[in-house]
C-alpha cells in the first residue's frame, strides 16, 4: 500500500532542515518566516520545490496574521478607495462608471453617495458582491 505522497528530494529535505515548517505564535517569529520566505524569491528561478516550501510558509505567515492581525472590514467608500489604490487606478479610471471625474471625487470625498447603479458597477468591475460598497449609518 502507498501513501500517495512523493519523495521529497534532497534539496526539499535541506529547506525544510535549514529552516522547519512550525507554526507561528509571535512577532519574532513571524520575522524569521517573512525573512526566510524574502532570502528565497530574491535568489529568482524557483524551482518546484521552493515554491512547495514558499506555499507552506507562506500558509504559516497567513494563519498567524488571521488570528492576531486581521484585516479591517471595508466597506462603503473606504473600501472604494482601497481598491483604487491596491490596483493602482486613478479616479479618472472609473469614468466609465460615474460620469465624471467630479463626480467620481465627490463620492470619494463624501459630498456624494454612491447609487445604486454605480454600486453595482463597481461591484461587477472589481468583481465583488454589491454589499461591500453599501454604507452603513
Amino acid at each position: 500500500m502507498t501513501s500517495g505522497l512523493k519523495t521529497p528530494s534532497s534539496y526539499y529535505i535541506e529547506l525544510i532542515t535549514t529552516f522547519a515548517p512550525r507554526p507561528i505564535t509571535n512577532e519574532a517569529e513571524l520575522i524569521a518566516t517573512q525573512n526566510r520566505i524574502n532570502s528565497i524569491l530574491d535568489k529568482g528561478n524557483l524551482t518546484q520545490d521552493d515554491k512547495d516550501y514558499l506555499k507552506v510558509l507562506g500558509t504559516l505567515v497567513y494563519d498567524y496574521e488571521e488570528k492576531h492581525e486581521p484585516m479591517p472590514i471595508l466597506k462603503g467608500v473606504a473600501l472604494l478607495k482601497a481598491l483604487l489604490e491596491e490596483s493602482n487606478l486613478q479616479p479618472k479610471d472609473l469614468i466609465f462608471i460615474c460620469k465624471s471625474e467630479s463626480n467620481i471625487l465627490d463620492i470619494l470625498n463624501g459630498k456624494a453617495k454612491l447609487t445604486l447603479h454605480q454600486i453595482k458597477e463597481l461591484a461587477a468591475f472589481f468583481q465583488i458582491s454589491p454589499t461591500y460598497f453599501v454604507e452603513e449609518n
